[in-house]
C-alpha cells in the first residue's frame, strides 16, 4: 500500500491523548492540511489540547519534495516556543519515521505514522528538553473527504 499521509493533498483530522510530564493524560483534537507547491509540501494545522485551561499549538512544516522514491525528506518548522526545529521523515515500509531537533534550544524528538489503511494512521511521539521528557503522545488520523 502506498502511503498517503504527506504524500497526496488532503486535509486530516485527529483525536488523541497528549501525557504531560507528570503523566497527566489531556485529550486532543486536531486538523492537518497538506498542500504540495512545485518548490515545497507544507503540512500546517492545528493541535488543541483540551486541559484546564485549554490550548491550541498551531503548525507549520516546509518539507523538501523527495528526489525519488525510498528519499528521506527534510522539513523545518520555526515557533516562537521551540526555536527552529529541524526534521528528517523516512518511509519505512507502512511507517512513516519523524526525527527533530533544535540545537538552540535543546527540545528534540521523534514521531512514527503507522498506517492503517489509505484514509487512517496511527501516531506516538515524544518530545524533550535536553534529556527530560516534555510531553508524549498517541493519536488516530484520519483523512477528510
Amino acid at each position: 500500500m502506498m502511503h498517503t499521509f504527506l504524500f497526496e493533498p488532503a486535509v486530516w483530522t485527529s483525536t488523541g491523548t497528549l501525557w504531560r510530564a507528570d503523566g497527566e493524560p489531556l485529550e486532543t483534537i486536531g486538523r492537518t492540511e497538506i498542500a504540495h507547491r512545485p518548490e515545497c509540501w507544507l503540512q500546517s494545522g492545528t493541535l488543541k489540547v483540551l486541559g484546564s485551561p485549554p490550548t491550541e499549538f498551531v503548525h507549520g512544516y516546509m518539507i523538501e519534495r523527495p528526489v525519488k522514491i525510498g528519499a528521506t525528506m527534510k522539513w523545518t518548522f520555526e515557533s516562537a516556543m521551540f526555536g527552529t526545529l529541524l526534521g528528517r521523515y523516512a518511509v519505512i515500509g507502512p511507517s512513516i519515521l519523524a526525527v527533530y531537533g533544535c540545537e538552540s534550544s535543546g527540545y528534540h524528538g521523534a514521531e512514527h505514522f503507522g498506517q492503517v489503511d489509505s484514509d487512517h494512521y496511527r501516531t506516538a511521539g515524544m518530545l524533550l528538553l535536553k534529556d527530560a521528557v516534555i510531553y508524549t503522545w498517541q493519536s488516530h488520523l484520519e483523512r477528510q473527504r
